[in-house]
């Protein structure tokens, strides 16, 4: 499969209350659409993602945000994978060659929904058991990888250190503010042992990308990137009940990996890759999905954050566009921003720190109770 993505478009994200998820939609679309050269009558067929109820539900989240009537039309909801999983279901309309010019995109309207902190998930947690916080969840991850590998609260720390030199570089960043290991460190504590700088914050954003075949591309006269594999896993809701859980490790991301690594004909991403963008929710998050998306054996992902192998100069940066750490995540348009993030790297376009001589990446994102991820790799044609 090779789908080109020849146009992207990505608001500021943060704390926006001057706009409302139409007026952030409309921008992140015409941006994408000016940078394909091209216009909404050219445009196929939508799938747009939200996560939320409260940005909006169905079709008509876009067609009348947009005024773009009378043309097909999906929502996409996968959890905090939403974004990424919206990509991939366009993605495979374009290659099946249903549709020829179409777009993905995702919005999130977080800060003014009315209520303190965002709602929890229904269903997750079965009856007896209480609604645990996101952060409550990944800190489970974090106790086990420090009992199990003595990795510590620096270790996560030095995670928040880079994404946060990263993202002060890149415009549409919520947070622009470098941080140090003895400010992290020091953070009000959130759920042991993720302390403030650990968590991505809620935010507000969209994003979209025009998607197309090569050989139209080529014709349109576009500079585009490819998208050359993208792959998807769903696990489990309940893993807190299933045995063979170890916290040590997100079985979606694995099985996503896999997929997209296999239809890439990647066997050592280390190599082949030059670098990566993962989902980041919390610090713990970034060091396990090191090691299941293969860059590491399992237990070594700290060693890669000490030895500055991920950070922007290092041998295979990872988020050097800050990560939702400096994103913030507004839930639906975060993985579409990555899709965006990658295409811009690959053609030397980065609007924040640009990889060198970056030719090839992955970007993933995950969702839910570690039980949905999705991952993408993007080249160069």
């Amino acid at each position: 499969m090779e789908v080109a993505i020849i146009g992207c478009g990505v608001t500021k994200f943060g704390h926006i209350w001057d706009k409302d998820h139409d007026d952030l939609l409309v921008e992140a679309v015409y941006d994408a659409l000016r940078d394909a050269n091209l216009e909404m009558k050219d445009i196929d067929a939508v799938w747009c993602g939200t996560f939320y109820p409260f940005t909006g539900i169905s079709g008509n989240v876009f067609s009348d945000s947009l005024k773009f009537f009378g043309k097909p039309i999906s929502r996409v909801e996968n959890y905090c994978a939403t974004g990424m999983d919206n990509v991939r279901n366009a993605c495979f309309a374009v290659a099946s060659g249903a549709y020829d010019i179409v777009i993905a995109s995702g919005v999130e309207k977080l800060i003014d929904a009315g209520s303190r902190g965002i709602p929890p998930i229904e269903g997750i947690f079965s009856i007896g058991m209480p609604a645990v916080s996101a952060p409550g969840m990944f800190a489970l991850a974090a106790n086990r990888a420090f009992k199990e590998w003595g990795w510590n609260r620096e270790d996560l720390a030095l995670v928040a250190v880079k994404n946060h030199y990263n993202g002060a570089r890149h415009p549409k960043a919520h947070f622009r503010k470098e941080v140090t290991v003895e400010e992290v460190l020091k953070a009000p504590m959130v759920a042991y042992p993720l302390g403030v700088y650990d968590c991505s914050a809620v935010s507000d954003g969209a994003a979209a990308v025009v998607l197309t075949r090569p050989e139209i591309a080529k014709k349109l006269g576009c500079d585009y990137a490819v998208i050359k594999a993208i792959g998807m896993a769903v696990e489990t809701m309940h893993p807190w009940h299933r045995p063979s859980e170890s916290f040590l490790s997100f079985p979606a991301t694995v099985k996503a990996a896999k997929m997209a690594y296999k239809m890439a004909g990647i066997e050592n991403p280390r190599k082949q890759l030059d670098f990566g963008i993962v989902h980041d929710c919390f610090t713990i998050t970034e060091l396990i999905n090191y090691q299941d998306m293969l860059l590491c054996k399992p237990g070594e992902g700290a060693k890669l954050i000490r030895e500055g192998i991920t950070a922007i100069d290092g041998d295979f940066p990872i988020n050097p566009d800050g990560g939702l750490k400096s994103f913030g995540h507004p839930i639906a348009a975060s993985g579409v921003r990555m899709i965006s993030e990658l295409a811009k790297q690959v053609l030397g376009k980065a609007e924040g720190l640009q990889v060198k001589d970056a030719e090839a990446g992955f970007a993933h994102n995950l969702g839910g109770p570690y039980s949905v991820a999705t991952v993408a790799i993007v080249s160069k044609p």
